[in-house]
């Protein structure tokens, strides 16, 4: 490519992304709600990160891939 041409990125995952961060609001607050202290705070906040994948994992065992 030369300095000169151009390229256009078109990004329109807006509305996905949008009902994956409101998924992980309702995942922060599901593990949230037997909270104590601050460790469990941290603790809801990286359950809430993983959750997808961990549910991908128990998806995929259960198909016995």
């Amino acid at each position: 490519m030369s300095k000169h041409d151009n390229v256009k990125v078109i990004n329109q995952h807006g509305p996905f992304g949008f009902v994956m961060f409101l998924a992980w609001i309702g995942a922060f607050v599901y593990f949230l709600q037997g909270a104590k202290d601050f460790g469990d705070v941290v603790m809801a906040f990286l359950h809430a990160c993983v959750w997808p994948a961990i549910a991908a994992f128990h998806v995929l065992r259960v198909l016995g891939a």
